[in-house]
């Protein structure tokens, strides 16, 4: 087996979400963050023959790319076996027990009923990230004055922080403040369709890979007040 460009993307972005991972039979990746406010699904054209633990999902990704070809990899009882260099190096890394690493549920989050939804460009999404790294910002909210809609950089900590408001669709007529750490936005970059329920969480599909994620808002968000 060999792992496609795709796959090995999916699985550098999971890493930033959850140290380890428990591999599944199949196609369908999951991850969930140790504190279980996120969770990440993909659905890869890689097909996996059985289920495996990695306790360093960055390590074992550092394993395969020590190869400038593309590594083999063979499935064992207790380990995958990695073959590079022509077959001249035959790397054994040990699978790890599901008890050692944080394991995402088996079935993916039902959401309640949202009442925001929206699509999140590409440019957007990369535009607030940027800023919010810039302006040092622990936060990012999900803005509306009933009129227009936002994505801004917040810091709930000093009122006198600088800030980025972006406007990115029209509003409902609903006022609303949804709050994120900047810390749980782990996605890969792309367009995504947005739903938040005012309930404490929030989906975010990617709009041309199979990818989504669930994230909690924070406990200061706030819904037609």
């Amino acid at each position: 087996m060999k792992l496609s460009i795709d796959t090995l993307s999916v699985l550098k972005n999971f890493a930033s979400i959850n140290q380890g991972i428990m591999f599944k039979k199949g196609k369908t990746l999951r991850t969930v963050s140790p504190q279980k406010n996120v969770m990440a699904e993909a659905t890869v054209s890689d097909e996996f023959p059985t289920d495996f633990g990695v306790y360093d999902l960055n390590n074992f990704l550092s394993v395969l790319s020590l190869h400038k070809e593309e590594p083999t990899i063979d499935f064992q009882d207790n380990n995958v076996l990695i073959s590079g260099l022509q077959g001249r190096s035959k790397i054994k890394y040990r699978f790890c027990a599901p008890h050692m690493i944080v394991v995402a549920p088996e079935k993916a989050i039902t959401m309640p009923d949202p009442e925001i939804s929206f699509e999140l460009k590409a440019e957007d999404f990369d535009w607030i990230m940027k800023a919010a790294s810039v302006l040092s910002s622990p936060c990012v909210t999900i803005d509306s004055d009933g009129s227009k809609v936002f994505i801004s950089t917040y810091d709930p900590t000093n009122d006198a922080a600088h800030t980025d408001a972006l406007e990115i669709c029209n509003g409902t007529g609903t006022k609303y403040k949804m709050v994120f750490k900047l810390e749980n936005i782990k996605m890969l970059p792309g367009s995504y369709d947005v739903k938040i329920s005012s309930k404490g969480i929030s989906h975010f599909k990617h709009k041309t890979l199979n990818v989504q994620y669930w994230i909690a808002t924070e406990t200061d968000s706030k819904y037609g007040a």
